[in-house]
């Protein structure tokens, strides 16, 4: 279990350090053609399907290669 903790933590902080010093590499992510924007002049709306569909993907495929 601790193992994972710190692998969690480290994915976490390359991710971190990605958006802080190198935004451009993720600069797609969230404007992927399925999510979902809707502005108004009282305000805005975000849905991301096709990014949290993407990362759940992601995610899932990593378990179960992890797993076996």
């Amino acid at each position: 279990m601790a193992r994972w903790m710190m692998l969690a933590g480290l994915a976490l902080l390359l991710l971190g350090a990605t958006l802080h010093f190198a935004p451009w590499l993720l600069h797609w992510f969230g404007r992927l053609p399925g999510d979902i924007r809707i502005e108004s002049a009282r305000g805005r709306v975000f849905i991301p399907l096709t990014s949290m569909l993407l990362v759940s993907l992601a995610l899932t495929l990593l378990i179960n290669l992890f797993r076996r």
